[in-house]
C-alpha cells in the first residue's frame, strides 16, 4: 500500500514538472547577447542601462553586453552578419540599408520622433529655413542630411534649396563651428544634446525641427536586429524587447531616477548638465499618447520610404512593410 502511493505520488510530481516545463514556466537558457550602441552612452540610451541595471534583462536571464563600436556608422552590417546581436540605429539609415540588400529589421522604436535639427544661434536672427539663403551651413558629412535640409528649404520658399546655401562638412565639431561663426547654422545636431550644450556654454541656439518644415516625421532611434535572428531565435528577440521596454517605460516615468542608473553604470562618461535636461525633452518622446514603448506605424514607415524615392535617395520604390514588425512589441 505504500508503495502504491509512493508510486501515486510520484506520478503526480512527475505530471507537475512536465506540466510546467511545457508551459515554459521561469527556465529560460542563460543566452549572452551584444547590443552596439549609435554613438556614445547618453540620455538617449537611459532605457537601456535602466534595464541593466534594474535587472530586467537578467530577469530573462540574458546577459548583455553594451558597447559603443569604434565605427557607429558599420552598426547595421556588424547586426546584419551576426557580429551584433542587436544595435541602435536611425529609420533613414535602416530603410537605405535595406534598398542595398542588408537583411535589418527594426523590432522597436526607442524614439517616436526626429531629434536632428537645424540649430543656429540666438544671436543670429535665423529663426526659419528661408533666412538660411546664402548662408554657410555646417553637417557631420552623413549623406542624409542633405536631402533633409534641400526638403526644409524648399518647403519654406527656397527654390534652390541646396544651390542657394554653402555646406560645409565640419565633422562632428558643430558647437564648435556655430560658436566660432565659422558657419551660420548646423544641421546634424540634436535638440535633446548640442541645444543644450550651447545653452550651458552661454550660446543659446534657434531650433528648427525637420517635420515642422516639410520632412515627414520619422522615428530618430530603432532598435535592430537581421532576419535570420527574427527567424531562428524569436524567443530571444522576445526577451530581450521585452527587458528594453521595461527599461524605456520607467526612464520614461521618471526621466531624472533614469540618469542616475545611467550615471552608476557608466560613471564620468555621462555629463549630468547635459543628460539631465536631455532625458526630460526625451521622456514624451520615448512613447505616445496612444500607443505603448516601442511601437511603430506603418504609415511613419512607409510615408519617409516615399520621400526617400521622391527625392532620388534610393532608385527603386523601398517595400516599408518588411523594414519593421510590432511582434515583439505586441508579445511583451
Amino acid at each position: 500500500m505504500f508503495r502504491n502511493s509512493w508510486l501515486a505520488l510520484s506520478a503526480i510530481l512527475l505530471a507537475l514538472v512536465m506540466g510546467l516545463a511545457a508551459c515554459g514556466g521561469d527556465d529560460k537558457e542563460e543566452v549572452s547577447v551584444r547590443l552596439a550602441l549609435d554613438w556614445f552612452p547618453n540620455a538617449n540610451h537611459a532605457g537601456l542601462f535602466t534595464a541593466l541595471e534594474k535587472g530586467y534583462f537578467d530577469d530573462e536571464n540574458l546577459k548583455v553586453e553594451i558597447y559603443t563600436p569604434i565605427d557607429p556608422s558599420s552598426i547595421l552590417q556588424t547586426v546584419a552578419a551576426g557580429s551584433d546581436d542587436f544595435g541602435i540605429n536611425y529609420q533613414p539609415h535602416l530603410l537605405l540599408a535595406r534598398a542595398q540588400g542588408v537583411p535589418v529589421v527594426s523590432i522597436a522604436c526607442l524614439v517616436q520622433h526626429p531629434l536632428n535639427s537645424v540649430q543656429a544661434l540666438r544671436t543670429s536672427g535665423i529663426t526659419r529655413p528661408r533666412d538660411l539663403e546664402g548662408k554657410k551651413i555646417g553637417y557631420p558629412g552623413i549623406p542624409i542630411n542633405e536631402p533633409l535640409l534641400d526638403t526644409m528649404l524648399k518647403f519654406d520658399g527656397v527654390t534652390g534649396g541646396l544651390d542657394d546655401v554653402e555646406l560645409i562638412n565640419v565633422g562632428f565639431s558643430l558647437s564648435e563651428t556655430l560658436i566660432s561663426k565659422q558657419v551660420d547654422a548646423c544641421i546634424g545636431c540634436y535638440f535633446t544634446y548640442e541645444s543644450i550644450k550651447l545653452e550651458n556654454e552661454g550660446y543659446p541656439v534657434e531650433i528648427m525641427h525637420m517635420e515642422d518644415w516639410g520632412v515627414p516625421d520619422f522615428y530618430e532611434l530603432v532598435l535592430v536586429t537581421n532576419e535570420d535572428t527574427l527567424r531562428d531565435r524569436p524567443d530571444v528577440v522576445q526577451r530581450f524587447v521585452r527587458a528594453v521596454i521595461r527599461g524605456y517605460q520607467d526612464a520614461a516615468a521618471d526621466p531624472d531616477a533614469a540618469v542616475d542608473l545611467l550615471v552608476k553604470a557608466k560613471g564620468a562618461e555621462i555629463d549630468e548638465a547635459i543628460d539631465r535636461p536631455g532625458a526630460k525633452l526625451l521622456a514624451p518622446l520615448w512613447k505616445t499618447e496612444n500607443d505603448p514603448v516601442g511601437w511603430q506605424t506603418s504609415e511613419k514607415w512607409s510615408s519617409f520610404a516615399q520621400w526617400m524615392h521622391e527625392n532620388g535617395i534610393v532608385d527603386d520604390p523601398i517595400d516599408a512593410s518588411k523594414a519593421f514588425t510590432n511582434e515583439f512589441v505586441a508579445g511583451k
